[in-house]
Order: structure tokens, then sequence, then C-alpha cells
């Protein structure tokens, strides 16, 4: 009630009197009651910055302030952002330099260690190998592979810990490294029949000598009596064994289909025909199995003709490095006749003591290690791949990886069509069920679940796609490089269809060889299978050639689409003839190269002189009064004055008349009369040659082994 009394202009000093007390010593404090608190918040430094609630008895007195400023004046402090400016150091002056900087020598900096490309480094992985085997063998670490077991989603703690080859396989790819499988022998081993390769020229009788020991007509579904791709047959011999046979094809443009055959097989049959001798691809076809180490049975056929020489072909094979046994050596010699069965039990008897003298064995329990030799697409049951196995049992059911694809084994075919549960080594099968169309010669791998498969399927594409960009790469800067020197040439864009994924590859490789400094033949696409209406959509995307072997005609829809697209397209079924077709082709569209050729040649026998013209006729000339020795004279050539051998002038013919006409052409035996431009340095007995500009195409080149190029 008190301090209700005072007077407005007398609140601070009646507040004061309550609020504050006196000590002994005349000093004052604030009291403790309630006007002293008071007092205390409007006299003191408090600041009024952040809400504040302070609770009393009979009141509460809250505080809202005004933030950081408020709060800084308040304590006094100038250390809060923004309201003190830095210190202004001392300026030094900077000092001249009188002497040359000190030169400190170069450092490389340390390389860092990196790991080989793909193409240079080639690791062998196992199943159960550890961390540290992988590590040692790639040039990584181990933490940088842990990290990629991880991302892949398995966990190894310990370097000692073993992996699979499946994760050992992930890992390398994702490292760039190239990789080796290295199967396993343990297990039960057991004999196993012979996987036989014929090899030899083209029409030597290799398919012929097939039917005769199968008792089947195989030659004569085959286009021209020459094989086209590779079969895998089983003969049982008399004597109750059983040896796989392997007929490649003899033209030249399957020797990668040849090399894939000796790569699967243990012995190589040498056909060579009694009347022909050795021939290019015979020495091919010994070149392949020496670079895989097989053991050679020659087979002389077609013996039984008037013309063979069987001790001329000895010869011969003896001068190219192949030691027979007549000379001494180790390789079998049997004398056949295909057509007359002459001597086939021989060679029965050949193979298998060759076979009893390596000691074929194979594991047979285990995961499967097959190698695909063909494949080829069927329009109800989808990519299909024919396979040998090496080693170990392939069960129908299993989940596998073929190259770069992956599928479960929907069923097994043997070579006569039946269904099979499972499949021994030196087995031929037929696998239903991948994802995709695989590669000839590409390995079968079987994994455990459909999820590896599909991983160790992606990293392989992922690999292959890396390794493609890469060529492109390289094949891009050595263009660049020598672009200067070589002329433009013309492209050639072609889209290849087969039956089956080997004969893509070896018209794919037939066709490329056909390239030349004029024309390049560019391969936009390959494919297995008949033609398809987005092979016309490609092939008018980019005015390609559509070229199909050993397929049906297409249908009546795509020929006129074609037609009418203005595409052309090649069907065939003989390897030759569709090399012969598409070489003409190229000749064809290869624009030729520009060359200066004599056209005629002509003798000066007088000289006549036009003077006194006016001048609105020109000026006084010179006419050469010839007769054509040689070819003929156009007016559009260019002409060289000739002197004793020595060229006098040359330049463009201004006139050319023929009996006080002007002519075109002046052909041999008829006199003319010439004026050469800017010439009239003329005497009697000049030789005056026409030089003419001729566009020169290039060859077509066909050897009779098969072989073909084209020749600029």
């Amino acid at each position: 009630m008190a301090w209700r009394m005072l007077r407005r202009k007398d609140f601070r000093t009646g507040l004061v009197n309550l609020a504050f007390r006196t000590d002994h010593a005349g000093a004052k404090h604030f009291s403790g009651g309630t006007f002293g608190k008071l007092a205390g918040f409007f006299f003191s430094d408090t600041p009024k910055g952040a809400v504040n609630c302070t609770a009393y008895k009979h009141c509460t007195i809250r505080n809202f302030h005004a933030g950081v400023y408020m709060l800084a004046w308040s304590r006094k402090r100038e250390d809060v952002a923004g309201l003190k400016a830095p210190k202004k150091e001392k300026r030094v002056k900077k000092e001249n330099r009188t002497q040359p900087p000190v030169e400190a020598p170069y450092v490389a900096p340390r390389p860092k260690i990196a790991i080989k490309s793909s193409l240079d480094k080639t690791v062998d992985i196992f199943d159960g190998m550890t961390l540290l085997d992988l590590s040692k063998r790639t040039g990584s670490s181990i933490g940088a592979l842990q990290d990629i077991l991880a991302d892949l989603g398995e966990k190894v703690e310990s370097e000692f810990n073993a992996i699979s080859v499946d994760l050992a396989e992930l890992v390398a790819m994702e490292l760039g490294v190239n990789i080796r499988r290295m199967h396993t022998g343990e297990g039960t081993v057991e004999p196993r029949p012979a996987v036989v390769t014929v090899m030899g020229h083209v029409d030597h009788g290799k398919t012929s000598l097939l039917d005769s020991l199968r008792q089947t007509s195989v030659a004569a579904k085959e286009a021209g009596g020459i094989t086209q791709h590779i079969g895998a047959f089983v003969v049982e011999m008399p004597s109750g064994a059983s040896i796989t046979f392997l007929d490649t094809p003899g033209h030249a443009a399957f020797s990668a289909m040849r090399a894939r055959g000796a790569a699967v097989t243990d012995i190589v049959v040498l056909v060579v025909a009694a009347d022909d001798g050795v021939m290019p691809q015979t020495l091919e076809a010994m070149s392949h199995a020496k670079a895989a180490n097989v053991p050679i049975v020659v087979a002389i056929n077609k013996c039984d003709k008037s013309g063979a020489d069987p001790e001329r072909v000895r010869i011969q094979l003896g001068s190219e490095g192949l030691l027979l046994e007549d000379m001494g050596g180790d390789v079998q010699v049997v004398e056949i006749s295909a057509v007359t069965k002459l001597g086939l039990d021989k060679l029965e008897e050949a193979l298998l003591l060759q076979a009893e003298i390596m000691d074929l064995k194979a594991r047979i329990d285990g995961p499967a290690q097959a190698f695909v030799v063909e494949a080829r697409v069927d329009r109800g049951r989808g990519p299909l791949a024919t396979a040998i196995v090496k080693a170990g049992t392939l069960v129908s059911g299993q989940h596998i990886v073929v190259g770069a694809e992956w599928g479960r084994i929907r069923s097994l075919r043997d070579t006569a069509g039946k269904t099979t549960e499972f499949a021994k080594p030196a087995m031929p099968v037929e696998i239903e069920g991948l994802r995709g169309l695989p590669m000839a010669g590409d390995d079968v791998v079987v994994v455990d679940s459909e999820e590896r498969a599909r991983m160790l399927s992606q990293g392989r594409k992922k690999k292959q796609e890396k390794d493609r960009l890469r060529k492109i790469d390289e094949d891009m800067n050595e263009e660049a490089e020598i672009a200067e020197e070589t002329p433009e040439r013309v492209e050639m864009p072609i889209i290849v269809k087969a039956d089956v994924q080997g004969s893509v590859q070896a018209v794919t490789d037939a066709l490329r060889n056909l390239n030349s400094p004029q024309v390049f033949v560019n391969i936009v696409h390959v494919g297995v299978g008949p033609i398809s209406q987005h092979d016309i959509d490609l092939a008018q995307a980019c005015r390609a050639y559509i070229v199909g072997f050993s397929i049906r005609p297409p249908p009546s829809a795509i020929t006129l689409a074609a037609t009418q697209a203005n595409i052309k397209i090649f069907l065939h079924k003989v390897i030759y003839h569709l090399l012969e077709e598409m070489g003409r082709e190229i000749v064809e569209k290869a624009p030729g190269t520009a060359e200066t050729q004599i056209s005629g040649e002509a003798e000066i026998l007088n000289i006549f002189e036009l003077k006194g013209r006016s001048k609105s006729k020109g000026p006084d000339i010179k006419i050469a009064g010839c007769r054509i020795t040689d070819g003929h004279f156009s007016k559009s050539g260019t002409m060289r004055l000739l002197r004793s051998g020595d060229v006098v002038f040359e330049g463009p013919c201004a006139s050319l008349k023929r009996e006080k006409q002007d002519a075109e052409t002046v052909d041999k035996g008829n006199d003319c009369g010439l004026v050469i431009q800017d010439c009239n340095d003329f005497q009697v007995g000049d030789i005056v040659q026409c030089l003419e500009q001729v566009i020169r195409k290039p060859k077509f080149i066909s050897t009779q082994s098969g072989a073909v190029r084209i020749e600029c």
C-alpha cells in the first residue's frame, strides 16, 4: 500500500527507498524482499535478452530479451561475430632477391601399385583357394578383395578362408584380369572313349569317311558335298568300343572352327586325297594339331581312283615335317577308300591303338567340365548348344554358365536325338534351356544356384563389353595415325545371319578378310536364325547388305519389304559361292584409283602454220599433221610432245580435226590435224602421245584352295 501512495514522478525514488538497505559502512544493497528483487531487475546489468522466467512467492517476472546484440552489450563483450574487426598485421616489406632461386632436382612421385590390364595378365583360379592366394596372383591387396566380396554379398574375415572358384572369378573380373579355371582331378577316374577330329582339305572325303563309318548318309544333306559346320557323332566299333568323331569343314574360311575342333580332341585324323596330294588346308590342319599337341593319324583317301598315288602323298607329308611310320616316325598311315569302304577296319584299329597308347581316363563324378562345339537357335526350343563333356557328369536340371550366357538345363539330347538325364565324359550332347546363344568354343561351368549363375553371367558380359570398347578405342587410334597416309575408303555395311553360331563366326571372319584399301567391310550385326523384319529395318537405317548362310529363304513379306527399301539379300549354302558374289559387290562398290595411261601415239608428218589471222580469231597458230600409229587420240586427253625420247611439252588439246571436221576421237591408222594449247614448237618426226585418266578397279582373286582376296 505504501508504494501505491507515491506519485508517478517519485516512483523510482520510492522504489529505491523501499528496495535498498544501508549497511554499517554506508554502502547500499538490494533488500531481500519483493521490492529489492524488482529493483534489482531494473537497475542491474543483467541483459534483457533470452526468455527468462523467475518464480517468486507472490508473482512471476518474465523477461523477453533482444538477442545476441543486447547480450553483447549487457556483458560488454566484443568477441561476438560481426562486432569486432580483425586486427591488421604489421606489413613487412619483402626483400628483393639478388640471387636466382636454387634449382632442386625433380623427384618423380612414387608410382601407385596398379594391376596389369586384362590383356597382359592371366591368373589361374581353383576351387578352395584362399584369399591370400588370390591376392598374390592378382597383385591386389587383401582389403581390396574383401571390399569386392562385400559388394557381392559375401563376408570373408580371414585371409586364410577358402572361397569358391565362382567367387574367385567374380573378384578377378572386377579387378580386370583374365582367368583360367583349374579343375580338380579328385574323384573316381575311369577310362573314356577317344574324341577324334577329322581334318583335311576341302572335298578330300572327310564327311564321306564318317558316312561310311556310321552307315548314315550325311554327305547327301550337305550343300555341294561340303561340310558347312561342325557335327559331333558317336561311332560304335565292331569291337564294342565307341569313338566320338568331330567333322570339321575344309574350306579356308572355317579355320577357326578347325582350331576349336583341335582344342577338344584327343586324336586328329588327317584326310588327304591320293589323287590331289597335300593342299594348303592340309598344312593348316597339321599346324592346328601340332599347336594343340594332339597325335595325328593320316588317312590317304580315294585310293580306288585311277590317278591315286599314295607314295607321292607320303613324300609330301614327310617333306612338311610329319614323321610317318614308314620313314621311322610315330605317325600311323592308313590307305582307305570311303566309297568302297577299303581299309576302314585298319583305320579303326589304328585309332583304338592310339587311344590305348594314350591311356585316356577322366573323372566321372563331381561337376562337369565341357566345351561348346556348336550353337544354334531353334524356333520352338530356343537357344541350343552342342557340347562335349571332358570330365565329370553333366546332369539335367543343373544351373550352368556357358561363356557369358546362363540357364538351367531343361533337357539333354544325345546324337540320336533321344533325351538323356546325364552326360558322361567324351559324350556329345545338345543342351536346352539357355537364356542366350553362347559362342562356339565357350566352356560350360556348373554353379550351385540361379543367383550365382546370373551374377557370373553379368560379370562376364561386363568384362566382354569393356574388352570390346578397349579394342574399338585401340583400333580408332591406329586408324587415326594412318589416316593421312591411306586414301579415304568406302564403307560397306553387312548384316550376317546363319544357321549356327560357328558358321556366323566363320562367315564374319571371311568377309572381314575382304577388306581392302578402298572398301571397308563393316559387320554391323550378326545373328543366328532366319532373316527378320528387324534385320530389314536395321539394313534400311544403315544401308547395309544382308548375307544369309544356310538359312531358309525369308517370307514374301520380308522379301517385299527389302525390295521396296532397295536392300540386297544374298542367300547361299556354300561358303565360296557366297564369297565370290560378295567379292564382286565389293569390286563394284570400290571407287577405284585414278591412273594416267597412254591411250594413243602418233607421228608428226607435216606442220601447217596459220598466219595473218584477225585479232578476233586469235594469234597465229601451228597445226601438226599427224598419223595415229597406235591406239586412239581423244580431244579430252592430255597431249605429250616427245623429241628423241625426251618430253618437250605437255598440255591439253586445243583442236582435233579429221578431214577438216572437228572430231572427238581418231583411231589408229588415220591422219588428223592437232593443235596443242600454248605449244608452237613442232618438228617433223616428233612423237605425240595422248594421255587419258582412267579409273582402275580392284580385282577379286580366288585361289584353287578356296582362299579369296581383293587386290588393288
